[in-house]
């Protein structure tokens, strides 16, 4: 840990102004065909995926970070992803 404190703490840090619409939809076909929703689990460095007992695919975006990595990760067709509406989304403070 630094001076600046450790990845969590800087990260508590940001504050977020949260939109009533997604601004991610997951094609559930596509993402479980692929391989796909199993990946994005993994991979969000905000764990805005989960994957649910029937294995759809859960999508908490009011904690998404805006990083882009679900876009880089992502087979074609299984991620609608933009960022969100004006004025929405997060405010990065330190992280």
């Amino acid at each position: 840990m630094t001076i600046f404190g450790d990845v969590t703490q800087r990260l508590g840090g940001n504050t977020y102004v949260v939109d009533e619409q997604s601004h991610i939809e997951v094609n559930q076909e596509i993402a479980r065909k692929t391989g796909t929703g199993k990946l994005l689990v993994r991979v969000c460095p905000a764990h805005v995926y989960s994957e649910n007992e029937d294995g759809t695919i859960g999508v908490l975006f009011a904690a998404c970070l805006e990083c882009g990595t679900c876009l880089a990760v992502a087979s074609p067709g299984a991620l609608t992803w933009h960022y969100p509406n004006g004025g929405f989304g997060i405010a990065f403070r330190e992280g």
